[in-house]
């Protein structure tokens, strides 16, 4: 009983459910094997791939607290709010029974088998435009790139999935992939998504473009400290010239989203579907309490550390736009727009990768390659960005190092990066004093493991 219980949930996840998504449930009478059929019905499919990133365990708020929270910067206020998962991530104590680190297995493999049923349908499926299939190709490869990126950083060994689950009894029996396995895949999917895609225009820079997947790739790269490879791919980044930094003030305005620092983006909207597009990530990352206008209910999940604000030198013009202070001096991330009429349903794109990150990126490569010229002159167009002065300190790969990680901490606060950052730098014991290293990787679902016993929890859960 428990496995048909199981499968029904599988299918449930993988065919979508929620009343504003495109892919359409079973229970209706367009069930999914034979739905897409043409080029309009696999449109759909694609949207709905796109859709799966605005998921709760997706961009909308799980990706990007678990990117941050277990880092130095950021701590959640108010623990007792939401089951205390996200104060679970601020002290490393996570069970594996949290509704958070459940949602983003769950969600990340809605999106997975959203992408894999597009991949799979759309070669026996005839475009009006060769180009535009090639393109959504490697959009779908993109995302499942993504999927698989934040899966493995986050639980190492994880089952990959690379074609339509069809039946889901399929599914079951699978076990955890190793990691160097999963991060073949994703090198393999972005690659493919490079030659693919469309480089960025005007037309189409609120789809996957070109840079986007050089700058995943490169991100990957610098994960597995294959640092030739990253700067590479990076470097085609800045070469291609189709992205540049923007005025501070305009990165995160919502009048000026996907503007030319964005290099990829999950989008939100608000007032839309009885206000049920917008991010949530306003109500649970501001401060607990925090009252403008009419809007109440923020809940505390993201507040920022009172040592960090002091980072920032006075004539930083980041200071007071990418942070705000309340009157008690609590400090918040000010890159989420304050919504306009219902607290969860802010209309702030999250922003997924940005230009800013490719330059510091290079940075950190050059640092490790031993070009450390080359590396400050990369620092030095963060820094001169915001008002301040050429980078003057000792030029040693150490000295170099610590700026580079200071300017990604000021520049890139509350983005989601500084746990994965500490991670792949091999530094949880240096900077967070974690001696444990069964902390490093999150625990499987409880339901998972109950469900599946061919998925094996992590050590020490």
């Amino acid at each position: 009983m428990k496995r048909t219980i199981y499968f029904l949930i599988v299918i449930a996840l993988v065919t979508a459910s929620c009343d504003n998504e495109l892919i359409q449930n079973p229970n209706t009478s367009k069930v999914a094997d034979n739905f897409y059929s043409n080029e309009a019905e696999l449109e759909e499919a694609v949207n709905a791939v796109y859709a799966s990133l605005q998921f709760t365990g997706n961009f909308d708020t799980a990706i990007p607290a678990i990117g941050e929270l277990p880092g130095e910067d950021a701590y959640d206020q108010t623990p007792a709010n939401d089951g205390g998962v996200y104060g679970q991530l601020d002290d490393y104590n996570v069970i594996a029974q949290s509704g958070l680190i459940a949602n983003i297995w769950k969600d990340a493999y809605k999106g997975i088998q959203r992408a894999n049923i597009v991949l799979n349908r759309i070669e026996n499926i005839e475009y009006n435009s060769e180009e535009t299939r090639k393109n959504r190709i490697g959009e779908m490869k993109f995302i499942r790139a993504l999927y698989y990126f934040n899966l493995v950083r986050i639980y190492g060994d994880v089952p990959l999935i690379t074609s339509e689950i069809i039946n889901p009894q399929d599914s079951f029996g699978q076990e955890r992939t190793p990691a160097n396995e999963v991060y073949t895949q994703i090198t393999e999917d972005l690659s493919e998504a490079i030659d693919l895609l469309p480089v960025r225009s005007e037309s189409n820079k609120m789809r996957v473009v070109k840079s986007a997947a050089q700058v995943l790739l490169g991100k990957v790269e610098l994960t597995l400290q294959n640092y030739d490879q990253a700067k590479l791919h990076l470097e085609e980044v800045v070469s291609s010239g189709a992205h540049n930094l923007v005025d501070v003030n305009e990165v995160f305005s919502t009048s000026n989203e996907l503007n030319e620092e964005i290099i990829f983006a999950v989008q939100f909207s608000s007032g839309i579907n009885s206000n049920s597009e917008g991010s949530d990530a306003y109500r649970m990352f501001n401060p607990t309490g925090r009252v403008v206008g009419n809007l109440t209910g923020t809940k505390g999940h993201g507040v920022l550390k009172s040592d960090f604000y002091s980072l920032y030198q006075n004539n930083d013009k980041r200071k007071d736009v990418y942070v705000g202070t309340l009157e008690s001096g609590v400090a918040y991330n000010n890159k989420i727009a304050v919504p306009t009429t219902v607290v969860g349903d802010a209309e702030s794109d999250w922003v997924v990768l940005r230009y800013a990150d490719v330059l510091l990126m290079l940075a950190e490569v050059e640092n490790e390659l031993g070009n450390q010229t080359n590396a400050i002159n990369y620092i030095n167009q963060i820094r001169n960005r915001v008002g301040l002065e050429d980078y003057n300190g000792m030029e040693d790969k150490s000295s170099v190092f610590t700026e580079v990680d200071l300017q990604r901490r000021l520049e890139l606060v509350w983005e989601g990066h500084r746990w994965f950052d500490i991670l792949r730098q091999n530094r949880a014991s240096e900077v967070l004093g974690i001696s444990d290293n069964t902390k490093l990787l999150m625990p499987l679902p409880a339901s998972q493991i109950a469900a599946d016993p061919a998925l094996q929890q992590n050590p020490g859960y």
